[in-house]
């Protein structure tokens, strides 16, 4: 029944492998749980949407399980889908915080865009733009991810930190030993198992690494070494069981029906909405091209076959993710640990996303998986994905430069979507000036006059 539904023999890959690389992308994934519900629910007073914590947990794990559950039967990929980073910040600081909207204002915003995004979807215009982006900046893109989530990997390590001086440093392994420091040498040992492991082609290696981190982390707990400071944002790395207050649901479910309209303003609100969209809609293309080129699921005329479906999946997301009660659910770039893995279809996107549903009552076992035992699967399948660099003809440089300004930009600007606006608009305007207007497509024009429209005015 699987290989029928799943096609496992055809994409090269077995039940096994699907679900390890079903369990690593949940895992890398796994911090959302704890990130979007602390996001959401802090207080109006303090600038945020003042939501219930719980209700915006149970929403967060369901908005997942359905969009990765719709990834899956749909269109058969091994991407996974929730609430995304920087969509909830810009949710909860901008529109609630500092525009001073209502949460079910702001889940109406999400929910118009969700409908935007399907008839978008339906009507071939994602697609359009997904087969748009000419092989060369496919490549960047997939090189720009890679680097991307490397940087989030070393961030989640304590390994890079912010500085004053230098906007980031090496973490003080001697002042901050049994924190940050601490947690930077495990992220490490766990790397070069990780690394050890894969070379020696062990089924499994990114998920065995970040396990091995993470037991490591508890035995250096229990030693003394690392020391619990909630207040610093360092917890407990046991897991404790305890269940969710399901009755909480209510308090975010079907609220964006009860949304107000009557003290908008209309030019702020299509502002917000064009925001979401703009953000959600690049950044689930960058990833879909990025993790699917690394992936070797394009084609021969670098398309991605059941891109529409792909495209829908996270359409219909963003919509249920609005009516449960959480900001835009998004394609994961995580989803390339997963791949990494050795994932091809929808049926690691079957585990990841029941893996979510189950979050639902034994959230605290999941929450408590630190960011530094996941770093070492980032930083590797960052390197796997930046692979594809060799790919690109740095002769060509027409076709070089803006993708180097493409996977430049994206970790950078810490933005999937901001590095494709840069890759398109350079593009353009290179092979325009340079006299390869053939090379540019009617759509490649309209995009980065979008993208400039964007600056100027959002």
């Amino acid at each position: 029944m699987l290989e029928k539904i799943f096609k496992l023999k055809q994409n090269g890959t077995n039940i096994r492998t699907e679900v390890i690389g079903g369990l690593t992308t949940f895992m890398t994934m796994a911090y959302i749980l704890a990130v979007n519900p602390a996001l959401l629910s802090m207080p109006k007073d303090s600038g945020g949407a003042g939501m219930d914590a719980t209700a915006v947990l149970i929403a967060t794990c369901l908005a997942a399980f359905v969009g990765t559950l719709c990834m899956a039967l749909l269109a058969n990929y091994p991407f996974a889908l929730a609430p995304g980073m920087g969509l909830n910040a810009y949710f909860t600081y901008t529109v609630c915080g500092q525009l001073g909207y209502d949460f079910k204002l702001a889940l109406a915003a999400v929910a118009v865009e969700g409908v935007i995004f399907i008839v978008l979807s339906v009507t071939n215009i994602r697609e359009a733009i997904f087969n748009a982006i000419p092989a060369s900046l496919k490549k960047g893109v997939s090189a720009g991810i890679g680097l991307f989530i490397a940087f989030v990997g070393l961030q989640g390590a304590h390994l890079i930190v912010d500085s004053p001086a230098t906007l980031l440093t090496y973490v003080s392994f001697r002042k901050d030993f049994h924190t940050a420091g601490i947690c930077a040498i495990l992220a490490l040992i766990g790397l070069v198992v990780t690394t050890i492991l894969y070379i020696k082609k062990i089924k499994g290696s990114i998920l065995i690494g970040i396990l091995v981190t993470w037991i490591l982390g508890m035995i250096s707990q229990a030693a003394g070494l690392y020391v619990v400071n909630p207040d610093a944002g360092y917890g407990s790395l046991y897991p404790s069981l305890g269940m969710t207050d399901l009755s909480a649901f209510g308090n975010t479910c079907g609220q964006v029906f009860n949304a107000d309209f009557g003290g908008i303003r209309t030019f702020d609100f299509l502002v917000i909405v064009c925001s979401f969209l703009f953000v959600d809609m690049f950044d689930t293309i960058g990833t879909l091209v990025g993790v699917a080129t690394k992936a070797k699921m394009l084609d021969k005329n670098e398309k991605l076959p059941r891109i529409k479906q792909a495209l829908l999946a996270d359409a219909v997301a963003t919509l249920v993710g609005a009516i449960f009660g959480t900001s835009t659910t998004t394609t994961y770039v995580e989803s390339s640990a997963g791949v990494g893995a050795g994932a091809r279809t929808g049926l690691a996107s079957v585990v990841t996303g029941l893996l979510f549903l189950l979050a639902i009552f034994f959230a605290p076992v999941f929450t408590a998986i630190p960011g530094f035992a996941t770093a070492p699967a980032l930083i590797f399948v960052g390197f796997l994905m930046v692979t594809v660099v060799t790919e690109i003809d740095f002769t060509q440089y027409t076709d070089a430069v803006p993708a180097y300004l493409c996977f430049l930009c994206m970790p950078l600007a810490y933005s999937i979507s901001e590095g494709i606006a840069i890759g398109v608009v350079s593009y353009v305007i290179i092979n325009f000036i340079c006299g390869k207007k053939n090379k540019i497509t009617p759509l490649m024009y309209v995009l980065a006059v979008l993208f400039i429209c964007k600056y100027v005015f959002l």
